[in-house]
């Protein structure tokens, strides 16, 4: 007997929620896909309903109230988390994937998350945490260079600043705590010392007892080539990290990825989802936590969820019903690279509503939309980050190489990307 296929929704809108509604699309247990709010490239593979904001959660629970035909809703961005989705949709009987908002405190507070990391002994940089900016700026007066300036709360990826002098630091400081630039997020701050050596993104399958780590991935943050100019959301993104070794992922799972779960576990905070793990690995191997995500990164899942060879449905089942161990993991041995077009100005001002034309893309490219709309009958631009051209290759310099080869073919008025996503 066959089994009824399931229907999923998916909130979110950007690059990460097309790779996810992507994933699912291709499991033989999905049916029918709805997303909210979603974009013009979701639209392609699910309901989307653009009349819904990801953070309304009133209007998300009576819509999949209202159906009864939703088996689940992945909750993807932090947002919704932070404010509770998962725990809104449980409380009223409904099947969510995603963490709870006292689990997502991980991601949504960075003063929560280093003293959760002090407080359990897992390795981070020093740093001192501040609500009062006289105090923060006096602080800055003798620290060493260069400091590392964080906005406590969400900034969608940008409320990180890295300054190499006094006066940078002092200016941000104010941008961040006194002109808010990040709102709300930056009430308080953590100033933290700078780490060198290569970073590594991992993220990993949580089900509340047991996490699996996915295949590894670096992102490429700053605006500009050279590493320069703001920090982003993301500008393009590689799996696998070369240099990341089975004896350092080994290391970091018995010193950073248990002990993160167990902490969170001994807090009465049950993690289960995606747990994001931001590393920095110094020249002597020492492995330090940059930051924790409580969800698939955007846009490292534009890489690895192209490289999963399981049914993303079943895991996420795995997820909720504390059944991970019981999933036989299988990656592709491809690599994969992702490279982010987006709209000139990012992360900054920019203009939305701008045509985009599309070439004929090679056929084994995936692109996916993150700040897109269907208009008239028209794509057009609506968000900072605009397209990921993603391509998978026997070898990351073919991969990369096919990237930017399709990437020439989509043309907007501004469009701008890094030219140097993988360039190892």
């Amino acid at each position: 007997m066959v089994s009824k296929l399931k229907n999923i929704l998916v909130i979110g809108s950007g690059g990460r929620e097309h790779a996810i509604v992507y994933k699912l699309s291709k499991s033989k247990r999905v049916g029918k896909l709805y997303a909210i709010p979603g974009n013009a490239g979701i639209s392609a593979l699910a309901e989307c309903h653009s009349h819904i904001a990801a953070t309304e959660l009133d209007k998300i629970v009576a819509f999949v109230q209202a159906r009864p035909d939703i088996y689940m809703t992945v909750v993807a961005p932090d947002d919704p988390l932070a404010l509770g989705l998962v725990d809104r949709l449980n409380a009223a009987g409904l099947r969510a994937f995603g963490p709870t908002a006292a689990a997502a405190e991980i991601e949504a507070s960075k003063v929560f998350s280093k003293n959760l990391m002090k407080k359990y002994g897992i390795p981070t940089a020093a740093y001192e945490t501040f609500s009062s900016f006289k105090e923060a700026d006096a602080y800055l007066n003798n620290c060493p260079l260069p400091i590392v300036i964080k906005a406590d709360g969400l900034a969608l990826g940008k409320g990180v600043l890295i300054c190499t002098t006094r006066d940078e630091a002092k200016k941000g400081l104010q941008e961040i705590m006194l002109t808010q630039t990040f709102g709300k997020a930056g009430a308080r701050v953590v100033i933290e010392e700078f780490l060198t050596g290569f970073e590594v993104t991992v993220l990993a399958f949580c089900d509340g007892k047991s996490i699996v780590p996915m295949v590894s991935s670096q992102d490429h943050k700053r605006a500009l080539d050279g590493d320069k100019g703001l920090n982003t959301g993301g500008m393009g993104t590689f799996s696998p990290q070369t240099l990341y070794t089975p004896d350092m992922a080994q290391k970091a799972l018995e010193t950073v990825f248990m002990p993160t779960l167990n902490a969170l576990n001994s807090e009465g905070r049950s993690f289960k989802g995606v747990l994001y793990f931001g590393l920095m690995i110094d020249e002597t191997g020492r492995i330090k936590v940059l930051e924790y995500n409580a969800r698939f990164g955007d846009p490292e899942a534009q890489v690895i969820l192209p490289r999963l060879q399981n049914d993303l449905l079943e895991v996420f089942d795995a997820c909720i019903d504390g059944t991970l161990q019981k999933i036989n993991f299988s990656w592709s041995e491809d690599a994969c690279v992702c490279v982010v077009a987006a709209s000139g100005g990012y992360p900054l001002a920019y203009q939305k509503g701008k045509e985009i034309t599309l070439g004929r893309l090679d056929e084994d490219v995936l692109l996916f939309h993150a700040g897109t709309v269907l208009q008239d009958g028209k794509l057009l631009t609506n968000g900072g980050r605009v397209l990921g051209v993603t391509a998978m290759g026997k070898t990351l310099q073919a991969a990369r190489q096919t990237a930017y080869r399709n990437l020439e073919k989509i043309h907007f008025d501004g469009m701008f990307y890094r030219k140097d996503i993988c360039k190892l």
